[in-house]
């Protein structure tokens, strides 16, 4: 098999995985299988496409494939009760091309697999695997756990889904509150993955962050008197204004102190602003997500990282650390620090967190310090912790940048 025909199958997949997947759910009624369906139709076509070539309409291709897949499965067993057998002659009734799911499908996908049969991290990782499209090492890196783990994890997941017939559907309004958490973490972390990619070789996949943000604003929409959904589509437009300066034209990333703040995208900014607002009027405090876009608003409205107004991030972030517990943020407060106090009392607050198991296999924690030693001289020390962020990095624009930064010492 071709190396461009695997990239492009996995291209496909990021594009189409989520709707192909939440078209065989509304026919089959079970999320666990129609994602087995689907992942055994990909596997088809790195089998074919080699000889016969893309298909011009890839992700019809792959849903005509997986649903004659969950034909031909209930025709084997040797009894078929008669639910399975009005959906295979539904299933066979309908045209091959008609594949795109009705409007609200990807969010019925995700309402599914945040359903609270699932534990809180099974909510998050099966909904990356579905509707992110992410594979199971990528979301072993986002939840800093071994591969293994998060592959049993997602088998039990759809299995939990399956024997507790989880319909395929929006929960009823007075549902919301219980599933709202879960939903909001799964976008969430699919935004990251597309601000952010953990690997491969694109360091911002547009794709991902977009599919976030739509599901962000139906969410917004459909519950309005919920603070953090505005609060999250406030993050997420305010973050995404950014994207047309973050690489540049050969899709080399572009740091914060070095991108052009004429090419910020000024009218999601206006828009993230606006839905901040309408999070805080509602009057509940900032949570998590608010105190994130209060944060990226900061450096929305600054027209440089020198007239940022870094005391306040660095409030923000305390606060945010304080609601969290999370390494990260706390590593991230770290960096404010170090912009508003100097690397020295950034570098106390990293060195608090750099035992933290959760951050072993993660490039941060070594890539900051490196930042931080630099800054203090300490040239030698530093080589050594970029030398280890790099090897670490396991997205291939992240790890040039590295060591960039590496030869620059």
């Amino acid at each position: 098999m071709s190396t461009d025909v695997r990239r492009s199958v996995d291209a496909i997949w990021r594009i189409e995985g989520a709707r192909v997947v939440a078209t065989l759910a509304r026919m089959v009624g079970d999320v666990g299988l129609a994602e087995d369906l689907a992942q055994d139709a990909v596997a088809d076509a790195l089998a074919q496409w080699p000889e016969s070539g893309v298909p011009q309409n890839a992700g019809a291709w792959l849903t005509a494939v997986a649903k004659h897949k969950a034909i031909d499965g209930w025709r084997r067993r040797e009894r078929l009760d008669e639910r399975y057998r009005a959906i295979a002659h539904d299933l066979e009734t309908v045209a091959d091309d008609a594949w795109e799911p009705i409007a609200d499908d990807v969010l019925k996908l995700v309402f599914a697999a945040c359903h609270p049969v699932l534990s809180r991290e099974a909510q998050v990782a099966l909904t990356l695997r579905v509707v992110g499209g992410l594979t199971s090492e990528e979301i072993a890196r986002m939840f800093l756990v071994p591969v293994p783990t998060m592959q049993q994890r997602l088998v039990r997941a759809k299995k939990t889904l399956t024997a507790a017939r989880v319909p395929f559907e929006i929960p009823e309004p007075r549902e919301w509150p219980e599933r709202m958490s879960g939903v909001l973490s799964v976008i969430y972390l699919v935004f990251t993955e597309g601000y952010a990619a953990t690997s491969g070789d694109q360091w911002v996949r547009r794709d991902l962050a977009a599919e976030a943000l739509r599901l962000g604003r139906i969410v917004a929409a459909l519950a309005p008197r919920e603070p953090e959904s505005h609060a999250l589509v406030a993050l997420m437009e305010l973050q995404a204004s950014r994207f047309p300066a973050r690489v540049d034209a050969q899709g080399h990333p572009v740091l914060l102190d070095d991108q052009d703040r004429t090419q910020w995208d000024r009218s999601q900014i206006t828009r993230g602003l606006d839905a901040l607002r309408r999070a805080d009027a509602l009057g509940r405090g900032r949570g998590p997500y608010a105190l994130q876009a209060a944060i990226a608003a900061c450096h929305a409205t600054a027209a440089s990282v020198e007239s940022t107004d870094w005391d306040e991030v660095v409030t923000l972030y305390e606060a945010l650390d304080r609601l969290s517990r999370n390494p990260i943020v706390t590593l991230n407060r770290a960096v404010a620090v170090s912009m508003a106090s100097g690397p020295s009392a950034a570098l106390a607050i990293v060195d608090e967190i750099a035992g933290d198991d959760r951050l072993a296999r993660s490039h941060l924690v070594p890539s900051v310090r490196g930042e931080l030693l630099a800054q203090l001289g300490r040239r030698d020390q530093a080589r050594d912790e970029l030398r280890r962020a790099a090897e670490l990095a396991t997205n291939e624009r992240q790890r040039a940048v590295l060591l960039e930064k590496l030869d620059r010492l």
